[in-house]
């Protein structure tokens, strides 16, 4: 067994850090909570809070990150809670903390692509803050790097999990350091044979091989030197995963031609290009195999020159050339610098923005978009290939295949979306659909008159864009609603011949606002343009009036027909008055329901026989769901289980294939159960019974209920 790794062994580096004091904190914490506990390994289990700390220690990432990740397993394995760490070491460390514990409890519940992608969801949904992906990353790296401890069925399993969702948001962050180790421990496992025999014709020659690459090296460092140029370079043999994905592409093993590779390291861009033209001026360069991705970046941000040449003894060799900063961002990532300011660029800084922005959308999408409109946006944003376009300045934007330029004009500004009249794409007029491509020069015309268009949300294929014009509608849909509210007001008045200015003084809207929990007058206008209040309700109120709207409805009630309007229930007698769903039982569509008239908050509908309703209340009136309406409801289930052995994975899978949605889940511990409390998303009574029934089918799970 290899030495294992201490606190001492990085305290040196860490004590240069600015919270030093706080990082040892956070060790003792999580070595007292770990105490006796070992690994499967045979190592004690503070070993790998310590080196998974290593592996982000050489990402250069911050000292909140390095902090949370040496406590990242003290609420799973120990008998810590979000409270603890909250009080202990703040809201940030304990947040991050809580989101990989959220992470590490999920696992792929079996192998299909459906299962990939849910987890996929979940990852991306859990990670608003980036820095949890690192720490998962590292966390999984050493995993697999001790992946030989476990049986070999749950080997296959985290190979397979991690080739399929870690290793792709690695590539997407720019990790390259820990992606292509992934790669390699994954093969490992997942295709033995193929493993071994790739590196068992690797090291046959691996002599030989070394020996080419020290003589070209050796050419190469000649040729800079005498050149005048400030430079490093390292040489290598390609990893086995590398020969083996191109072995899988109908590659044939002796025409992969970049086996040897070198590498050279220099301080300026332009270094690279002259670099590339003395190497092509002793070695005769391979046709089309020239690549400038320092001009046109791959879609993680990485940027580098490479070719091929034929070198020494006639041996191919592919050469890559990159400045320290391009190194540093290829291998760590662009979220390495997130704190660092002082040590980046701005370069860096937009490329890292730009990065953080594709997980922002697609978390904002979470919350705000139904399930398969999620998952798109997840396969779209993070998984799917990537453009690099320009704008006529040579700035890079960033975005995923088929975007239009209406997705070009968001990710420049919203204000540039919100204007945008016309494209020009390659100096030619494109419709706003075009499909942009890798390298379009696109120049967006604007006029400062224009407004968006309701049709560019199926043109848009981001979410940035989409939620950015969504907002623009919202925001004019509310001033129409003010303006509506302050003309129904202002008639309302002048029917009771008052005026504005005598009955609505400033100390009575501020009381307005108090009472009623609103921000300003525009709110209390909005609240009437939107029949949330009444204008008689709002006048009542304002003179202290104790015969209120609610009253005066509850006289109405008897002998009126039902009115049809566009709302999931109707009320007898009742359109344009504010309908809510009860939180305290949360009815659904079949559910036998009842409306109370609330004191200023209009209709709450409830179950029949809920507690919360007297049942000889004068208050009570009748309701019911209206059959043209097709929306989701959000109610509560309680699933009591034996133990949590991956049960909650199971849970939220099958909850997932019945085409629905959980939105929250709350670990309940009474009388010794373990209860889930999930709030899910279903349509109607009948689906809700099909999903309990669904569960009950599960080992571990003893009994599912709608009531605690």
């Amino acid at each position: 067994m290899e030495d294992t790794i201490t606190f001492k062994d990085l305290e040196d580096r860490l004590k240069e850090r600015e919270n030093y004091e706080t990082i040892k904190k956070a060790y003792e914490y999580a070595l007292n909570e770990h105490k006796g506990m070992k690994r499967l390994s045979g190592d004690d289990f503070i070993t790998h809070p310590l080196e998974v700390t290593k592996i982000l220690m050489d990402l250069n990432v911050d000292d909140t990150t390095i902090i949370a990740s040496l406590l990242h397993e003290v609420i799973n394995n120990g008998n810590k809670t979000y409270e603890d760490l909250q009080n202990d070491f703040g809201e940030e460390v304990a947040k991050i903390v809580q989101s990989v514990s959220k992470i590490n409890k999920l696992e792929l519940p079996d192998n299909n692509e459906s299962s990939i992608i849910y987890l996929r969801k979940i990852l991306v949904g859990l990670a608003e803050d980036v820095r949890v992906l690192y720490i998962k990353l590292a966390d999984r790296l050493h995993n697999m790097r001790t992946n030989w401890a476990i049986n070999p069925a749950k080997q296959k399993e985290k190979a397979n999990e991690t080739m399929n969702v870690l290793v792709p948001i690695a590539h997407r962050l720019g990790i390259n350091s820990i992606k292509s180790e992934l790669e390699n421990l994954s093969l490992y496992y997942l295709k033995p044979d193929v493993y071994n025999d790739i590196l068992e014709k690797l090291n046959n020659t691996v002599t030989e091989l070394n020996k080419y690459l020290e003589d070209m090296k050796e050419s190469i460092i000649e040729l800079l030197t005498d050149a005048g140029i400030k430079f490093e370079i390292k040489g290598r043999v390609k990893s086995v995963y590398s020969i083996y994905n191109k072995l899988s592409n109908g590659k044939e093993w002796d025409k992969i031609y970049d086996i040897l590779a070198l590498r050279v390291f220099v301080n300026e861009e332009a270094e690279c290009y002259q670099v590339i033209g003395l190497i092509h001026s002793r070695f005769r360069p391979m046709p089309k195999r020239f690549k400038d991705y320092i001009a046109s970046p791959k879609e993680n941000m990485y940027q580098s020159l490479h070719t091929t040449v034929f070198g020494v003894d006639g041996k191919v060799f592919e050469i890559q050339v990159r400045t320290y900063e391009m190194d540093e961002i290829a291998e760590k990532g662009v979220a390495s610098h997130w704190s660092y300011k002082e040590k980046g660029t701005k370069k860096i800084q937009n490329i890292m923005e730009q990065k953080l922005e594709m997980f922002r959308n697609v978390i904002e999408a979470n919350t705000n978009e139904s399930d398969v409109d999620f998952e798109n946006a997840v396969n779209t944003n993070i998984f799917s290939e990537l453009i690099y376009t320009y704008t006529p300045k040579g700035d890079v934007v960033e975005l995923p295949v088929g975007s239009t330029p209406i997705d070009f004009a968001y990710r420049i500004h919203s204000k540039v979306g919100d204007t945008t009249v016309g494209a020009i794409v390659n100096d030619q007029i494109v419709p706003l659909s075009y499909e942009l491509h890798n390298d379009d020069v696109v120049n967006i015309k604007t006029n400062a008159s224009a407004t968006p268009n309701k049709d560019w949300l199926n043109i848009a294929k981001t979410n940035q864009a989409k939620n950015k014009i969504k907002a623009y509608f919202s925001k004019k849909d509310k001033e129409a609603y003010i303006l509506k509210g302050k003309e129904i007001l202002e008639k309302e008045l002048r029917k009771r011949k008052l005026a504005f200015n005598e009955i609505l003084t400033t100390d009575v809207i501020n009381k307005l606002i108090k009472d009623l929990k609103l921000k300003d007058i525009e709110d209390i206008y909005f609240a009437i343009g939107t029949f949330r209040y009444t204008a008689g309700y709002i006048i009542n109120l304002s003179n202290n009036d104790k015969h209120q709207v609610e009253d005066a409805l509850l006289e109405r009630k008897r002998d009126l027909p039902k009115i049809n309007y566009k709302s999931d229930i109707l009320v007898e007698g009742i359109s344009n008055i504010m309908v809510n769903i009860a939180k305290c039982c949360m009815p659904v569509k079949g559910d036998e329901i009842v409306g109370y008239v609330t004191k200023g908050q209009g209709i709450s509908v409830h179950k029949k026989g809920c507690n919360n309703i007297p049942t000889d209340s004068e208050r009570t009136i009748e309701v019911s769901w209206n059959d043209a309406s097709d929306n989701y409801y959000y109610t509560n289930i309680y699933v009591y289980v034996k133990n949590n052995n991956n049960t909650l994975a199971e849970i939220i899978t099958e909850i997932g294939k019945k085409d629905s949605l959980v939105r929250a889940c709350r670990e309940i511990n009474k009388d010794n159960s373990l209860i889930y409390e999930l709030n899910i998303r279903i349509k109607n009574k009948d689906e809700l019974e099909k999903i309990m029934n669904a569960l009950l089918k599960i080992n571990n799970v003893v009994e599912v209920s709608k009531y605690l």
